[in-house]
């Protein structure tokens, strides 16, 4: 374990989509009511865990709807 909470690169793939699902979960209630040392942990936690999954992923599929095209297109 490292500070902080456990080490995201420790996990396995169903672990982190968890923990990154958890995240996302609770980002606006820590945004609108944690302290701001809480918001400030959240945020570094949420960066560690969305950096291991592109390390993982860096082929991931895009899709082309999230691109400016696909948004010039609609």
């Amino acid at each position: 374990m490292m500070a902080g909470g456990v080490n995201p690169g420790d996990l396995g793939e169903d672990d982190l989509l968890r923990e990154l699902g958890h995240l996302y979960a609770t980002r606006m209630e820590t945004l609108r009511h944690g302290s701001d040392n809480a918001f400030s942990e959240h945020t570094r936690r949420m960066n560690q865990y969305e950096a291991e999954y592109l390390r993982r992923k860096p082929a991931r599929e895009i899709d082309p709807e999230r691109l400016r095209a696909g948004a010039r297109a609609r």
